[in-house]
């Protein structure tokens, strides 16, 4: 070939070269679909797990994208969820995460939910129908939010970013009776089904399972359907599809819960052929990078080529820009857990491959707290008679006892954490950098659960991210205080004292919580505690003495709890004051006979304080 061929063909192929290069980058931004179910953690489907039922619908999506095989919900119940899907943000950083919300919390100032930035970037953005969120919502979210949200009504080449929500799984579904149980036949064989280790092998639990793995294959095909209708209207080419839940759930002891079965969701993001330079991972492969719902925001603005604010926790684990090294080094989730409904606990978590950390901030509590809501399930209150009969074997039994302060998990052998491995010398390196991951998250946000949530409702709820940083140093402080729970109560003791006698109500009301860890070792302290219990000022004060009191057997809790609750205006406080009073009438055999006509309007009247009086008749 002469040297003028070599020319042209040179020129020829940098024409073609530039002329597929000039079609990619003016390809349309793609559309992007979210397909949600409700309450299903990973643990159901065959695509994610062995013991679960196959998903043809969900699986055709793989086959064609990216199947995550470690994504995680940061809360793991609905409200807590959502809130941080929407926002982009942890919820403990803008007090987001209490369910169900008191009062909304404003967005940080300078950030918008993230559908606001695709219509920003041309997007028509529908939601049908459920929001849920703790946040108030801008008018600048949703094209339309509706039963009736549909992409169909945008303006015609107009891309789309459009959310289906499927209740067909939610917790609801497994509120059956004896009747129910005796006369259904399911089409999962329910002797065939596997019961997680935590539960009774028991005609009700194999029922509950069999039940719930019929849901999941309702909603398949109501997933089907959904993919059908992109199908009719010529969208697959140019449409991500993602199908996830919308936290874990939902047999007895995983929605609300910070174990895998409440947080390790499903994942699968369809890709289209047309954009599939887009994702840095081979179609029809599965993934284990960590990815968390506090990225969904950023992923998706990611993919749609839109602004990403400054100021969101989430970082996106898709786009042209995200590398398969990128994918490789992400490797970490933190989850929490505060007030579901009307049970109140504080507890956080992170995961590191397959090492597992939960801290219990009060560990005297136990998971099985009566929860109105939860307790509508057969599976619960069978659980609860037997361990009440001794019926239980140690796994069995964890959830209706107190906790260590801290917990650490091999995932690898024990993946429904029954088998705590903090104290165990062999794994003290991992334990310690465990912690101090946690530590380090909490302060840095910083959490704001190291308030009560009522005295963050008056004092902080304008600007939930203003006071945090505001307030930084005292969090901090607050943070030490709960982390002598960690040490000895030799070494804990002066700085216990230190926290009794202070003017800070906080560091009082954390030196007591911490009291109660320790138990009989801090009756030293009773007479502080004994006074805080008469004449603290604050009234929650004198309900955690009372409860230390209680617990150790110290004083009777009951006239200190009565003359607080009916002193106080406050039903967020009162609330708090009523789960010391279920805490210690179920776990420390305390009774309690509260006349409610005593209570104050505002307290008595709310929902929350209906469901807890309506317990403890």
């Amino acid at each position: 070939m002469n040297i003028k061929n070599q020319f042209f063909l040179f020129a020829l192929i940098a024409l073609i070269f530039c002329s597929c290069a000039q079609k990619q980058t003016t390809l349309a931004p793609p559309n992007i679909v979210w397909l949600t179910s409700e309450d299903n953690s990973k643990h159901y489907m065959s695509l994610f797990d062995e013991h679960g039922v196959e998903t043809p619908n969900i699986e055709s999506l793989a086959e064609q994208g990216v199947t995550f095989t470690r994504a995680f919900s940061n809360a793991p119940v609905c409200s807590a969820a959502r809130s941080t899907l929407i926002s982009g943000c942890y919820g403990p950083r803008i007090a987001s995460h209490y369910h169900r919300r008191a009062q909304m919390v404003p967005m940080p100032q300078g950030i918008d939910m993230y559908p606001a930035y695709l219509k920003k970037a041309g997007y028509y953005t529908t939601n049908n129908n459920k929001e849920d969120y703790n946040i108030v919502k801008g008018d600048n979210v949703w094209d339309e939010s509706s039963k009736k949200a549909t992409w169909r009504n945008r303006t015609e080449g107009q891309p789309f970013f459009h959310i289906q929500n499927f209740g067909i799984t939610h917790e609801g579904q497994l509120f059956f009776n004896e009747q129910a149980l005796k006369g259904a036949d399911t089409l999962t064989n329910r002797d065939d089904c596997f019961v997680f280790p935590t539960h009774p092998n028991t005609e009700v639990f194999r029922y509950t399972n069999a039940r719930y793995r019929d849901k999941i294959i309702t909603l398949d095909k109501q997933i089907g359907a959904l993919i059908n209708k992109l199908k009719e209207d010529g969208l697959m080419e140019n449409t991500f599809i993602f199908y996830y839940g919308d936290h874990g759930g939902v047999l007895p002891g995983s929605k609300a819960y910070l174990m895998e079965v409440g947080l390790h969701v499903p994942l699968v993001v369809y890709v289209p052929e047309k954009y599939k330079h887009l994702v840095n991972i081979e179609r029809g492969t599965k993934n284990d990078a960590f990815v968390s719902f506090v990225d969904f925001g950023a992923t998706i603005l990611n993919l749609a080529g839109a602004e990403i604010p400054e100021g969101i926790d989430g970082q996106p684990f898709l786009g042209e820009d995200v590398t398969a090294g990128d994918l490789e080094s992400r490797n970490e989730t933190y989850g929490y857990a505060d007030r579901f409904d009307e049970k109140y606990d504080m507890v956080r978590s992170v995961r590191v491959d397959h090492y597992k950390y939960i801290r219990n901030y009060q560990p005297f509590n136990f998971d099985g707290l009566w929860n109105d809501y939860r307790y509508k399930q057969m599976g619960y209150r069978q659980w609860l008679e037997m361990f009440k009969a001794g019926k239980l074997n140690k796994a069995q039994s964890l959830f209706f006892e107190t906790k260590d302060p801290e917990a650490l998990y091999d995932l690898n052998t024990d993946p429904f954490e029954t088998n705590n491995l903090a104290a165990s010398s062999d794994y003290k390196e991992i334990l310690l950098n465990m912690r101090g991951k946690l530590n380090t998250w909490v302060k840095d946000m910083p959490d704001l659960s190291f308030y009560p949530e009522h005295y963050l409702i008056k004092n902080a709820f304008d600007n939930p991210v203003a006071f945090g940083q505001a307030h930084k140093n005292d969090i901090n402080e607050y943070i030490d205080i709960a982390n002598l729970e960690l040490v000895d109560f030799e070494t804990a003791r002066p700085q216990i004292k230190a926290a009794l006698s202070s003017d800070d109500a906080w560091k009082r009301y954390w030196g007591i919580i911490v009291c109660s860890r320790f138990k009989d070792e801090a009756k030293e302290f009773l007479p502080l505690i004994k006074n805080m219990a008469k004449s603290d000022a604050e009234l929650i004060n004198r309900v955690r003495a009372a409860e230390f009191m209680g617990i150790t057997e110290t004083g009777e809790p009951q006239h200190t709890i009565y003359e607080s609750l009916y002193e106080s205006k406050d039903a967020i406080e009162a609330l708090l004051m009523l789960n010391s009073v279920v805490l210690l009438q179920d776990g420390y055999d305390y009774s309690f006979h509260i006349d409610a006509e005593k209570l104050s309007d505002i307290v008595k009247n709310d929902k929350q304080v209906i469901r807890r009086l309506a317990y403890l008749k």
